[in-house]
């Protein structure tokens, strides 16, 4: 006789968006994600660390581990920083853009 498993936890899909240099070093300009809901963008960029690998990780975060801050973080078009910085949660369906610094004259 088989012993019950726990209910599964709630799996939401999130789509990354990578533009300029960070494209480059994934090799697509985006990227479905599938995760343990709740998530947050914190957890997100360390996934995303683990399956990119050094080039990623050297361009995201500096010496100190701390994401650069030249990078800009959109969930769904606004900026984590008018929301709850990297601990801002993510839900099913949502769109993450990792963006570059933006010249201009």
């Amino acid at each position: 006789m088989r012993m019950p498993t726990a209910p599964e936890k709630t799996r939401i899909k999130i789509t990354v968006k990578f533009f300029t240099t960070l494209r480059e070093i994934v090799g697509k300009k985006e990227e479905q994600m599938e995760f343990p809901s709740p998530t947050t963008v914190e957890a997100l960029l360390k996934q995303l660390s683990k399956s990119h690998g050094k080039d990623f990780v050297d361009y995201v975060f500096d010496e100190l581990g701390n994401v650069r801050g030249h990078l800009q973080v959109l969930v769904n078009g606004k900026s984590i920083t008018t929301m709850q910085g990297f601990k801002t949660k993510l839900n099913n369906g949502d769109q993450i853009a990792i963006l570059p610094p933006v010249g201009g004259g």
